[in-house]
Formats: C-alpha cells, sequence, structure tokens
C-alpha cells in the first residue's frame, strides 16, 4: 500500500472512531478520547516507521478544524442525504476528501488525485455504493471549483 494510500486510511479510521465517540459521548457519559490522540495511537499501531506521519497528521487536523464548513458542502453537495443520516466512513470519506480538494496545495495533491483516494477509501471502508455516492458529491464540487472539469471531474484512472 501506497504511504499516502495509509495515511488516509489512518486518518479514515481515526476520524470515524472521532466522529463515533462525538455522536455518541451522551450515551457513554464520558467524552471520547481527542483526535490527536486517536491518531497517535493509530499512527503507531498501523504506521510504524513510514514518512507520511506527517501529512496524515496535517489530513486529521485540517478536516477537524474545518468540520462545520465541510459538512456544509457536503449537506448542499447531498440535499437528499442528510449529514446525520450519513454512514460514519461515508462522512468522514467525504470529509477527507473534502478537505484535500479544498485546502490541501494542488501541487502536492493535485484535485483528481484527492477525488480518486477518497474513492477508494469508500471502497474499500464503505458500502456497496460508497464510491459511486463520493464520486457524485466530490464530482459536483469539483465541477463548481473547475467548470471545464467535464462530467464528474474525475476520471477513474486519473494516478498519482
Amino acid at each position: 500500500m501506497a504511504s499516502r494510500h495509509l495515511a488516509r486510511s489512518i486518518v479514515l479510521q481515526s476520524l470515524f472512531e472521532w466522529d463515533f465517540y462525538s455522536q455518541h459521548k451522551n450515551d457513554l457519559q464520558k467524552a471520547g478520547p481527542d483526535l490527536d490522540a486517536i491518531m497517535q495511537r493509530n499512527l503507531d499501531y498501523f504506521g510504524g516507521e513510514f514518512d507520511e506521519k506527517d501529512f496524515a497528521k496535517k489530513i486529521a487536523k485540517g478536516v477537524a478544524d474545518s468540520l462545520e464548513k465541510l459538512d456544509k458542502i457536503i449537506q448542499s453537495s447531498a440535499p437528499e442525504r442528510p449529514i446525520s443520516q450519513l454512514s460514519l466512513v461515508d462522512r468522514n470519506v467525504l470529509r477527507i476528501g473534502l478537505y484535500e480538494l479544498l485546502y490541501q496545495d494542488k501541487e502536492e495533491v493535485p484535485p483528481k488525485v484527492a477525488i480518486n483516494e477518497a474513492i477508494e477509501l469508500g471502497k474499500n471502508f464503505g458500502g456497496p455504493s460508497s464510491g459511486k455516492f463520493v464520486n457524485g458529491v466530490l464530482g459536483t464540487v469539483y465541477k463548481e471549483l473547475d467548470p471545464s472539469a467535464g462530467p464528474q471531474g474525475s476520471p477513474q484512472n486519473d494516478q498519482g
């Protein structure tokens, strides 16, 4: 598995756990662990020795810091599926993909790579329609950012 893909997978798993605790902390009668602690534990466990720990931490922190904005974009791009009703996986895959699409340096992570990586995360961790759903939402956002991008804006064969 490529280092950056592994980094994104670790971020997704960490965001999933953090989101789960955030949703259920009233039921658990305690606050869940903070995202930094979850990330560090998962990086230590899954990441071993790889060069993209800072990249993973940057994405996780960026998603957490931009959560409200990202969720509003998801909601406006998929109004028929309220954010609270999305699966934890789909919601967090979209957050990662949108963060990379909107806020990452385009030289470091080209938009089509951000979209394709999110689609792959959706396929690997989500349900049977997650990849298509992620493609549709991120493709819509990308098209709004770059109207010359064509339909859905994310050819599946672009890799980078």
